[in-house]
C-alpha cells in the first residue's frame, strides 16, 4: 500500500507540470553517456515517448563527437581540435555526416520508436532546416595589427533555422531527431556544427518553453563545488567573469543565456547520467540539474 501511495503521490507531484507543458515544445540536445550506455539509451527513449504522449512536443538534438572520433579512427584519420573544434575537412565532413545523420541519427530514432513513439531523423539539409555559415576563428596574434584567421575547414555556425518542417512534424504528431550538420545552399556545401549551439538556435527559433542540455556533469556548480539549482542570466554571466564557471562548461551555460535572453522561458543543464533525468527535471519539484532563467 505504501508503493502505491508513493506512486500516486508523484502523479499528484507531476499534474501542475503536465498542464503546464501541454502544447509546449521542449528542445532536448542529446549527448554524452547517455548517447553511450544501453540502459541510458532505453530510458532516454522511453522519456522522449512519454513527454509526447502526456502532450508535450519533444524536438531532439544530438551529438556524436566520440563515434565520430571511431570512425576516423578506424580509417586511420588523426582528428585535431582548435579552441574545442574539431578540424574538419573534406574528407573528414563525409564522415561527419555519415556517422551524425546516418548511423547516430537512426540508432536514436529506432530507439523511440521502439519505444512506442513516432520519431523521424533530420539532417539541417531536409527542408532546409539548418542554414549555415562557416565559422571564421580569430587569435590574438600580436606581431600583426589585426587578429589571425583560422581556418578550421567545414565548420560552420547557425545563420537561420527554417522551422516548416517542424511544424509539419508536430501536426503529425511526429518527434524530430535533429543531426546537427548545417547546409548553404548558395555555396552547395555541408557544415559540421556544434549540436549545443544547433539545440539553442532551434529553441529559439521555435519559441520553446524550455530548453535541456544532457551532459555528464550534474550541473553547475558553485564555488563550494555544490550543485546550484537556479541561476538568472546576472548571476551565471559574473560566475564566468570571476571563473566559477570554466572550461567545457562555460559554452554551455552561455548557449543556455543566449537561449532565455532570446524568448526560450527557462534553459538547464542536468545530468544524463541519471536514469529518467529528462523527467525527472520536467514533472519534479526538485528536478535533477541547473535551471537558468532570463532574471
Amino acid at each position: 500500500m505504501k508503493h502505491a501511495q508513493s506512486r500516486a503521490s508523484t502523479l499528484v507531484e507531476a499534474l501542475p507540470y503536465l498542464q503546464r507543458f501541454a502544447d509546449q515544445t521542449i528542445v532536448i540536445k542529446y549527448g554524452g553517456n547517455a548517447m553511450v550506455e544501453e540502459a541510458l539509451k532505453q530510458s532516454f527513449a522511453t522519456d522522449i515517448t512519454l513527454l509526447k504522449q502526456v502532450g508535450v512536443n519533444p524536438v531532439v538534438v544530438h551529438g556524436g563527437g566520440p563515434q565520430i572520433g571511431k570512425v576516423l579512427e578506424q580509417v586511420g584519420k588523426e582528428a585535431k581540435f582548435i579552441d574545442g573544434m574539431r578540424v574538419t575537412d573534406s574528407e573528414t565532413m563525409d564522415i561527419v555526416e555519415m556517422v551524425l545523420a546516418g548511423r547516430v541519427n537512426k540508432e536514436i530514432v529506432a530507439n523511440i520508436n521502439s519505444a512506442g513513439g513516432k520519431a523521424v531523423g533530420l539532417s539541417g539539409k531536409d527542408g532546409g532546416l539548418i542554414c549555415a555559415d562557416k565559422m571564421k576563428v580569430k587569435r590574438d596574434a600580436p606581431e600583426l595589427d589585426v587578429p589571425e584567421i583560422i581556418d578550421i575547414g567545414h565548420v560552420g555556425e547557425v545563420r537561420k533555422i527554417n522551422t516548416q518542417i517542424l511544424d509539419v512534424l508536430e501536426n503529425d504528431r511526429f518527434v524530430p531527431v535533429i543531426a546537427p550538420v548545417g547546409y548553404n545552399i548558395a555555396e552547395g556545401q555541408s557544415y559540421n556544427i556544434n549540436a549545443d549551439l544547433v539545440a539553442g538556435a532551434i529553441a529559439q527559433a521555435l519559441g520553446a518553453a524550455k530548453l535541456i542540455l544532457l551532459t555528464d556533469v550534474p550541473g553547475v556548480l558553485d564555488e563550494k563545488r555544490e550543485l546550484c539549482s537556479t541561476l538568472s542570466a546576472t548571476e551565471a554571466r559574473n560566475w564566468i567573469g570571476k571563473g566559477t564557471i570554466t572550461g567545457g562548461m562555460t559554452p554551455k551555460v552561455t548557449c543556455c543565456l543566449k537561449a532565455v535572453e532570446h524568448g526560450v522561458s527557462r534553459a538547464h543543464i542536468i545530468d544524463g547520467r541519471v536514469p529518467h533525468a529528462l523527467l525527472l527535471e520536467v514533472f519534479t519539484d526538485e528536478g535533477v540539474g541547473t535551471v537558468f532563467t532570463a532574471n
